[in-house]
């Protein structure tokens, strides 16, 4: 009950992400597949084949994918939230430096992730 419960949170702060451009949705969403997968058979098959949602989960839970769209907007996310508070939270160098860092190692594995389903995937799919 309590996985259902949190999934369903992460489902809709995930639909607050589709519509706020600095917050990510499908981090939230494959969160909620994972609880799903763990409490009800039925919601993590709805949401995996969500006519919206569900490619893209598929082609992460398949294939590791991330969208390009996706990988941009998250590497401008973080470089702006180092920005904000290097410029405007950070007394000194350290906290910046530290979510530099952090940041840093979150872009490369994303930019280490592929961008599109390997083309004999999608021949296999067909």
């Amino acid at each position: 009950m309590i996985l259902l419960a949190v999934g369903w949170l992460f489902v809709a702060v995930g639909i607050v992400g589709v519509f706020v451009p600095v917050m990510p949705s499908t981090v939230f969403f494959l969160v909620a597949l994972w609880l799903f997968s763990k409490g009800s058979k039925r919601f993590h098959d709805w949401l995996y084949n969500h006519r919206v949602f569900g490619p893209v989960l598929q082609a992460w839970s398949s294939h590791r994918v991330i969208p390009p769209k996706a990988k941009a907007l998250a590497l401008i996310c973080m470089a702006t939230s180092v920005a904000i508070v290097t410029l405007f939270v950070a007394d000194g160098w350290q906290l910046p430096l530290a979510l530099g860092l952090t940041n840093a190692i979150g872009g490369v594995y994303i930019l280490s992730r592929p961008g599109r389903v390997p083309a004999t995937a999608e021949v296999q799919a067909v």
